[in-house]
């Protein structure tokens, strides 16, 4: 339709006399053969009437196909309107009569050849966009000759032809050599071929992510900053967005860009504005802070943002989005326009939020005293959203600024005198978290709280009231009274107020146990015997077992001391940010979600990040590999950087099963780090037969690692049910396969109970055979029966995954135990870990889904073929720069070097040679990780010292001290 469009517009420009409305107007019948004859009429004017008519029935979406033939014959023309109009009737129905459609081939491999630059580069267009594969054979010849025609609209024309041609057909345009010309299009003397070249190649590159077609290095892009001061306003946006997945080389290229491009930061198109400021924000990482160019560069950054606030609302509203993030990354850009952002009379809602956003992420001391007083204006406006959003704005407010608290809740309590029972209900709730960031400082005021209990109806209010009484129980005489007030309706509150009434109620009883018994037996029995939701009866039995067993340990649990809440709790997560900045005036910084989060179909989604900062010694690599030619091959890395976390296992889709199904096996060419792992819920990790959602978002199959529930047959080998105990816990020794001496650390809990609804799991990992198993004991402490079982792992650093399904065949009653061992694969999505060896699990039953953490020994994968030569090693070894070698002690270790070299061996660490100097031991060892890592070790070993020294040398340095931790749990057990 835009296609059309565009023909549509630019054929006005051939001077029609009467206006084009007459065509769109018939309601003739039998008009199709009146068409007809018209069509093959011999006078010209007449012709071009028809063709005129079809493509306005074309239009408004008659079918017109039946004149395909005719509208065909009225090709043969010298009339450049006539042929756009005939080429665009092409263009519509080619697809559904392509037999047809090749009798117009002559036809556009004549025109490609016309001395007509124009007509020249309307046949190469017409014929990219016929999608017929037939045609696209005969295509090839004419656009190789536009390619290099000497008039720079038809090359322009011709470049975007190969990124059509490209979607098409991929593997034609890599055998006919299209890309090569393309590239060489970069270099072009005219600024609009080069704008067109870059937007083909990025076009390509998006669809083939791993492809270096893109070839940046400073020859590439003093080119394109050349072409970027002459072309269109929208050849300057691909231009832009091309340069902003450069890496420069170090600071003084960075700054040398950042010069050239801020010119555009004054251009009259929002995007040219929105894609500078993404180019200077990703090579600002680069610069110094101390350098006077960083300090000249913020302030020139503010003005283009500010002037993109006076434009209209729906583009005000997308330049607030993208501000958002900029000043969450860098607030001084904006610290001194805070006006800009008050909110104006006739602003749209959607405008006034994001505005409030803003404000409150560019407060400070400063400037508190003049935000505080709009806010509270904002407080007595008429729209209901924006003043709820305002008194939680006061509230952010104080929190943030710790000096304008009292002012704040001076300005909360104002707002309560006005007796609104919305701004009441808002004021309370923030009230609360003032609390929690100021314990023991502004309590005064809940004898005013507590006069409005009466107008609460909301349940966030009600349970940040019931909170208050609850945690300040011994300050409010009547706090039982208050507290039974809202018992009455138990059963009608939310599950939100109910659950906070439970604690507040048993808070009570620790504080005033004589009076109060009553009360608390009252609300346990309410919220085990008289409720169906499990979280409110699980929570009300445990605090019925506390109380009963051990009341001291209850009050501990129950009045422990609490953690002060954070000064923004709505901050973007700094890897999500980072990519955020990347994708500046995309709809990905409108979202605030990364593509991939949004993006569905076959294309692989590229993660961006920011460089490291200047100084901070992090390694910078462009994203392209073609960047780096010229350097020795780098050794294997240990992690890619950190991603997006919204794959995050908080961010579980909890669908139910649709189907029993084992999910499919990984696929050992799954793109690494460009997949969402729970993104896209958990139906597509389910073994659907149909297709799952997003599944080809990363390139690759989806994880074999479901929810699912277990298949109908089980290895015998994965155990079969049995009873509890500490014998079956620390059972190290039933392992099938496991090499004498391999270690294996004991299992230790890494759910408990409390935090699971019952379900209780304790854990080791094992490598057998060379495949890591995940071994644990599940427990079911609950009242009920547990089944559907499932496991999913998020990211990790070393790309642990299961390599199939949680096999659970039977139900776990309560109080049983069962085995399960889970065999681990390491193709899953890569990202670093703090620690290292972290691992976060979701596990999923029929109750819920249950998140933890734990940590495995690197130990584990250490795979088997991990001895070097010894040339090799000595090679390595020297090769390694010194700054990379680590030195630990193992202390308390009475083994000989033997023994030592034995036990080693069974986890896979192989010594290479041994020699004794001055009656020292010295073991030369090597071990190799499943991600490529290759580790040297020189360990010292001195007969009657229990002290022992290891070297370590690895090419990845952060796994030094894991490997440490491993020598010594190994040496130690």
């Amino acid at each position: 339709m835009q296609e059309w469009a565009n023909q549509l517009c630019e054929n006005r420009q051939f001077g029609s006399k009467m206006t084009d409305s007459k065509y769109f107007t018939t309601t003739k019948k039998g008009e199709i053969f009146e068409l007809k004859a018209e069509l093959n009429s011999d006078k010209k004017e007449k012709k071009k009437e028809a063709v005129k008519k079809v493509i306005a029935s074309m239009t408004v979406g008659k079918d017109v196909s039946a004149l395909f033939p005719d509208v065909v014959n009225c090709m043969q023309t010298d009339n450049l309107e006539l042929k756009k109009l005939v080429y665009l009737y092409l263009m519509n129905y080619a697809k559904s009569q392509p037999d047809m459609a090749i009798m117009a081939v002559n036809t556009f491999v004549k025109d490609c050849e016309d001395p007509n630059p124009l007509i020249r580069a309307l046949a190469v267009r017409t014929m990219g966009c016929i999608r017929v594969d037939k045609i696209t054979e005969y295509l090839c010849e004419p656009l190789r000759k536009c390619l290099k025609d000497e008039d720079p609209y038809v090359r322009k024309t011709a470049a975007v032809c190969v990124a059509k041609l490209h979607d098409i057909n991929a593997q034609l345009v890599e055998d006919q050599g299209f890309l090569d010309t393309l590239k060489d299009l970069i270099s072009d003397s005219n600024p609009m071929v080069v704008a067109n070249a870059v937007a083909a190649l990025s076009e390509i590159a998006e669809s083939h992510p791993n492809s270096n077609l893109l070839d940046l290095n400073p020859q590439t892009i003093n080119k394109l900053l050349t072409a970027l001061n002459e072309c269109t306003e929208w050849g300057q946006i691909f231009i832009l967005d091309c340069l902003a997945n450069y890496t420069p080389r170090d600071d003084r290229e960075s700054q040398s860009i950042c010069e050239r491009v801020t010119p555009r930061l004054s251009h009259a198109n929002s995007a040219v504005v929105l894609s500078a400021v993404k180019v200077l924000m990703k090579f600002m990482e680069m610069l110094p802070k101390d350098l006077d160019y960083y300090g000249t560069l913020l302030k020139k950054l503010a003005p283009p943002l500010v002037t993109l606030l006076s434009a209209e609302p729906e583009l005000q509203y997308v330049a607030l989005r993208n501000i958002n993030l900029i000043v969450q990354r860098r607030p001084e850009i904006l610290k001194h326009e805070m006006k800009v952002f008050f909110v104006k009379y006739n602003d749209p809602i959607y405008v006034k939020l994001e505005k409030l956003d803003i404000m409150i992420r560019l407060a400070s001391q400063a400037n508190i005293a003049q935000v505080l007083a709009e806010l509270k204006e904002y407080a007595t406006e008429v729209d209901v959203d924006f003043v709820r959003k305002a008194v939680r704005a006061i509230g952010r407010c104080a929190i943030k600024v710790e000096q304008s608290a009292e002012r704040c809740v001076s300005t909360l309590l104002d707002l309560i005198q006005t007796k609104v029972n919305y701004v009441v209900q808002e004021a309370i709730v923030v009230i609360k978290d003032i609390f929690r960031k100021y314990p023991n400082k502004y309590e005064s005021v809940i004898a005013t709280l507590c006069e409005n209990l009466d107008s609460l109806d909301e349940p966030e209010a009600r349970a940040a009231m019931i909170w208050i009484v609850g945690e300040y129980a011994e300050r409010i005489d009547n706090a039982d009274e208050l507290l039974e007030s809202f018992l009455e309706g138990f059963h009608d509150e939310s599950t939100q107020v109910q659950l906070q009434l439970l604690t507040a109620i048993v808070k009570l009883f620790l504080k005033k146990p004589t009076e109060t018994q009553e009360l608390v037996q009252q609300v346990l029995s309410l919220a085990t015997q008289d409720s169906d939701n499990p979280d409110l009866r699980d929570r009300g039995y445990i605090y019925w077992r506390l109380l009963s067993t051990d009341p001291v340990a209850a009050k501990e649990v129950v009045l422990a001391e609490k953690p002060l809440i954070s000064e923004e709790t709505d901050l973007i997560e700094p890897t999500l940010l980072e990519e955020l900045i990347c994708h500046i005036g995309t709809l990905a910084s409108v979202y605030h979600k990364p593509p991939s989060a949004f993006v569905e179909g076959s294309r692989g989604v590229q993660h961006k990040r920011l460089p490291g900062s200047a100084g901070s010694g992090e390694s910078v690599e462009s994203p392209d590999p073609g960047s780096a030619a010229g350097v020795a091959e780098a050794p294997p890395a240990v992690i890619p950087s950190q991603g997006d976390l919204l794959g995050d296992l908080l961010n579980l889709d909890l669908t139910p099963p649709t189907t029993t199904g084992p999910p499919p096996a990984p696929s050992s060419g799954m793109q690494l780090g460009a997949m969402d792992l729970l993104g896209g819920g958990l139906d597509s990790l389910m073994g659907d037969e149909s297709e799952p959602l997003g599944g080809d978002l990363g390139g690759g199959t989806a994880m074999g690692a479901g929810f699912g529930a277990a298949p109908a047959a089980m290895p015998a080998s994965f155990g079969a049910p049995v009873s509890g105990g500490l014998d079956d816990l620390f059972d190290l020794g039933g392992g099938v396969g496991m090499p004498m001496g391999a270690y294996s650390p004991p299992k230790t809990v890494w759910l408990p109970a409390m935090k699971a609804k019952g379900l209780e799991i304790s854990g080791t990992f094992a490598r057998r055979a060379g495949v890591i198993q995940m071994e644990m004991t599940l427990t079911n402490k609950a009242m009920s029966v547990m089944t559907d079982f499932a496991i999913q792992f998020n990211r990790n650093s070393f790309g642990l995954a299961p390599a199939g399904p949680l096999q659970i065949l039977t139900p776990l009653s309560p109080n049983q135990s069962i085995e399960a061992s889970l065999p681990l694969s390491t193709v899953g999505p890569v990202m670093k870990m703090e620690p290292l060896t972290n691992l976060q699990v979701a596990v999923k039953n029929n109750i819920d889904v249950f998140y933890f953490s734990c940590q495995y020994p690197i130990s584990m994968l250490f795979v088997e073929d991990g001895k070097m030569e010894r040339q090799v090693f000595l090679a390595t070894w020297k090769d390694i720069p010194n700054d990379n070698e680590s030195q630990f002690q193992i202390k308390d270790c009475h083994l000989s070097s033997d023994a030592v070299s034995n036990k080693l061996q069974g986890s896979n660490v192989f010594t290479i040679a041994k020699r004794t100097v001055e009656g020292q031991d010295m073991l030369y060892q090597s071990m190799k990780l499943t991600n490529g890592i290759w580790v040297l070790a020189e360990l010292r070993v001195q007969t009657g010292n229990p002290n022992y020294t290891v070297s370590l040398k690895c090419r990845a340095p952060e796994v030094s001290q894991c490997v440490f931790q491993s020598y010594e749990a190994m040496l130690k057990n």
